[in-house]
């Protein structure tokens, strides 16, 4: 019932027949997307567009099918649907003639209808499951990568707070470093005038003695 069911909504073209049977002629240049200039309100990057593909299918046909109805309802209807889709008739045609089959089977208008919403409650339940799957693989995927980057962008904030406050105090170093240096400079001058002074008044008074000396020894014989 599986592929049945999923033949009734799925329709496979002759390309992709040919495709399956030979895999090697798949090959195709990438489609050619309108850029936003050319057609703004359509353009969509393709990351981003989204298409149905046979895993997602499999999910929805089987929950179907797991709660498929019994006896005649929407589905075998969708089944007489799409064994006249190839006669030459139109729509309404070929819905008239398919309830007429679905008559003798004991089915009204009203019976397939609400199987018919039958199926699509069922689906809606399996994009229930699928969006709080997604939830969780969003706060998984996404959400601790932002708090990472929340967490990143704080580090980096304090450490640019550190690096402001180490350059502040490095200026105040320099600065301390060029009043030292003054200081330094300023006591320099200071000693070796403190030095000179005292040299000249060491010699002075030096120079007094020897002299008192030489006329002591010259004129007290």
């Amino acid at each position: 019932m599986f592929k049945k069911l999923k033949g009734l909504f799925v329709e496979e073209d002759e390309t992709n027949q040919s495709r399956k049977k030979n895999p090697s002629s798949s090959a195709k240049k990438e489609p050619v997307i309108a850029s936003p200039e050319e057609n703004p309100a359509a353009y969509v990057p393709a990351a981003t567009m989204g298409k149905a593909n046979d895993k997602f299918m499999d999910v929805l046909f089987a929950a179907m099918d797991k709660h498929n109805l019994d006896g005649f309802d929407y589905l075998e209807f969708k089944q007489a649907l799409k064994s006249l889709s190839k006669l030459p008739m139109d729509e309404e045609m070929r819905f008239k003639s398919a309830f007429a089959s679905a008559q003798t089977m004991g089915a009204t208008p009203s019976q397939l209808v609400k199987a018919a919403h039958h199926y699509l409650s069922i689906l809606k339940q399996e994009d229930a499951k699928f969006q709080q799957a997604l939830k969780a693989q969003i706060s998984k995927q996404v959400g601790n990568k932002e708090q990472q980057l929340k967490d990143t962008n704080a580090m980096i904030q304090n450490k640019q707070k550190q690096i402001e406050q180490l350059s502040k105090q490095i200026e105040q170093h320099k600065a301390k470093m060029e009043k030292m240096k003054t200081e330094i400079s300023n006591s320099t001058t200071k000693v070796e005038a403190t030095k000179n002074s005292f040299v000249a008044s060491y010699n002075l008074v030096v120079q007094q003695i020897q002299g008192d000396i030489k006329k002591m020894e010259t004129y007290l014989k």
